[in-house]
Order: structure tokens, then sequence, then C-alpha cells
């Protein structure tokens, strides 16, 4: 009889914190703003932390204040702003207070919300099995979702600019191209084996 896998904790079972969620609610606009940030499953909310943010013009951090298991928590992480390296606006990132690495996502674990490498995390897909990552290739080959199509029929999407097809609608075909090409049988003979 084998041994039971003993795998870190996954990156896909934790809560996050991430730089892109807080400007598209509008958090990292200059000056200080505070809120509560919520987590759901299925409708209902089972975690809440209170964020402040403060985005000065020397001063730029977010303070998270919650509890974990009784215990409060309260503790501040530095926000850096980084021009983009197309010369249009800024990127925002936190610093890991324990890594001091950049990252633009923060996992909860052991309480705290940290840089992933903090806690030894790994990603779901490394606990695959080497057979079960190549049928999952072969899938993701064979089986177009519903998202591509509905993004390469959008009512204003470009296929061609300038009278040359453009490189998304390009690799959007491709994709769909790929898939019409597997027979008919595939996925069923792949899963008998």
């Amino acid at each position: 009889m084998p041994r039971p896998a003993n795998y870190n904790k996954k990156v896909d079972d934790c809560l996050t914190i991430s730089t892109t969620k807080l400007k598209e609610w509008e958090y990292l606009k200059r000056g200080s703003k505070a809120g509560i940030i919520s987590w759901s499953r299925n409708g209902d909310t089972h975690s809440k932390i209170n964020i402040e943010v403060n985005f000065l013009e020397f001063e730029k951090h977010i303070i998270l204040n919650y509890n974990v298991n009784g215990e409060p928590k309260n503790y501040k992480i530095k926000i850096i702003e980084v021009p983009s390296n197309l010369g249009k606006g800024y990127l925002y990132y936190f610093k890991c207070p324990i890594t001091h690495k950049l990252c633009r996502k923060l996992y909860l674990d052991s309480g705290m919300f940290l840089h992933r490498t903090a806690f030894n995390m790994i990603y779901a897909k490394q606990t695959e099995s080497k057979k079960w990552r190549s049928l999952t290739a072969v899938f993701d080959k064979a089986f177009v979702p519903d998202a591509v199509y509905q993004q390469r029929y959008k009512k204003y999407f470009k296929t061609h600019y300038n009278g040359i097809p453009t490189k998304r609608y390009l690799k959007l075909e491709q994709r769909i191209r790929t898939a019409d090409n597997y027979p008919a049988g595939t996925i069923e003979r792949l899963m008998m084996m």
C-alpha cells in the first residue's frame, strides 16, 4: 500500500488580496480610503477583513485589521508603485513584510497575508501526476471553452487592422481550428486508458 502524499498547502485553497482588485475597487487612488473585503462561497460570506489604504505621495501602504481564531491582527503592508514599461501609468505591488519580495497577490496562511513563498506553498497543478497532466493538455486542446467563442464573437471584436488579421484573432482561430481537427471519439479513447 503506497504512502499517502504529503503535499504542502495549495495556493488555490487560500484567501487572497490582489492589487488588481484593489485598483478595480478604486482603493489605489490618491488619498486614504477604508473598507471591508469579504470572501463568499455559494453566496454565503465566510470571511471578512477591514482594510485601510493610505495612498499618499510619499507613503503608500495598506493596513489589514481582522481576527484569526479570536486573536486580533493589525499590520501594515507597503505598496510599491512602479512605472509601466509601456510608459502609460503604473504597476502596483505589495512588499511582503517577511520575504520582502514584490508581489501582486498576498495569500492568507498561519493568520497573516504574505507572499506565497513565505509559506512554502505549491500550485494544485504541481500535485497532479505526469499522466494526468498530459491528459489535461489533450482535453484543453480538444475542447474549446465557451469563453473563447464569446471573446471571438464579441460585438466590437476587431478581426483585422489595416487589412491585416490581428494577433488576437489569429490566436483564437488557431485554438478553434486545433479543436476541430481532433477526430471524434478521442476523448472516449483517452478515458479508457
